[in-house]
């Protein structure tokens, strides 16, 4: 059922979404000791692979339900993912941001014409805000990572770096809520051969290493991490595919996090946010043990602040 849904979903998302471009590095394979493939989700709409979970959920909505319009609540990239999605959809966007994202981000939800809504920058006060919305507007709700429809589109980028690449080993994802990997597990699950899955996530919010460890979900006690994408916790429709299918969760420092940063703008020459670069520094940080592998990377976005980098 999942595969036709990935299927499905892909075909669904195609007329508003790019497919991104696969790049690799001779100078990181050579660090790494492995042949890595960058999926580059940075180049997608929006930014970030968001723009697919976003697209495929509003269109599965109802007539009458787009005309009411859709709520979210997201640090940046789901909001102006949804946001472009409802703006080439013709439905209004209503976003939920804490005060503290980014405001590259917050100045392209306006660009795509959704409407903000500014929280304390915690997930409580983000779902009681967006709740509230829904409850004055009517409009429905989209969940940035545990939305069933979401997460089948967000693993369509997994699905089409192994299109691909049909020989890859190990995929790697930066685990935030969660709706990327457990897509992206999906994807390996059903169109790679035998593919493991593996999340890279900071010490600062490793969330998700822990709820692996302990069978459930598990809260954050530190949200103190420059990737801003990865501050969320877990949800109950990914988590369940996250234990099945996900092979291991690599946590990393900040240090680490800013270094492959770096490492990317410098020897690729593209730009991608510091979330990106966990999973990579994951894979530098646990490189022997995929050694000589075929290793696909899937860059979650590129919507950096320019006037606050890290370097």
């Amino acid at each position: 059922m999942q595969k036709e849904k990935l299927i499905a979903g892909h075909s669904r998302i195609k007329p508003y979404i790019h497919n991104t471009p696969v790049l690799s590095s001779s100078m990181i394979n050579h660090l790494v000791g492995a042949e890595v493939f960058f999926k580059c989700e940075n180049f997608q709409r929006g930014g970030a692979y968001k723009m697919r979970g976003a697209t495929n959920a509003i269109l599965q909505l109802t007539e009458e339900q787009r005309s009411r319009g859709v709520v979210t609540h997201s640090s940046g990239n789901f909001a102006q993912a949804v946001s472009l999605g409802a703006q080439s959809l013709g439905v209004t966007a209503h976003i939920v941001m804490p005060s503290s994202s980014p405001e590259v981000k917050k100045k392209g939800v306006i660009a795509y014409q959704g409407f903000i809504y500014e929280c304390e920058p915690t997930l409580e006060a983000r779902e009681s805000t967006a709740n509230k919305i829904a409850q004055e507007t009517g409009a429905t709700p989209l969940h940035p990572s545990n939305d069933p429809d979401v997460i089948i589109g967000q693993g369509t980028a997994a699905m089409e770096l192994l299109q691909n690449h049909t020989d890859l080993e190990t995929i790697f994802c930066p685990v935030g809520g969660g709706g990327l990997i457990a897509g992206s597990a999906l994807a390996a699950h059903y169109f790679g051969k035998n593919c493991k899955v593996y999340g890279g996530e900071p010490f600062e919010a490793d969330d998700a290493y822990r709820s692996l460890q302990s069978g459930k979900i598990e809260g954050n006690k530190t949200t103190n991490t420059i990737a801003d994408g990865l501050k969320t916790t877990l949800g109950d429709n990914n988590f369940p595919i996250i234990k099945e299918h996900v092979n291991g969760i690599i946590r990393v420092t900040e240090e680490e996090i800013v270094s492959s940063m770096r490492l990317i703008w410098e020897r690729m020459k593209i730009i991608v946010e510091p979330s990106s670069a966990v999973a990579l520094a994951a894979l530098l940080r646990d490189k022997s043990q995929f050694k000589g592998q075929k290793v696909g990377i899937v860059i979650s976005g590129g919507n950096v602040d320019l006037g606050n980098l890290p370097f």
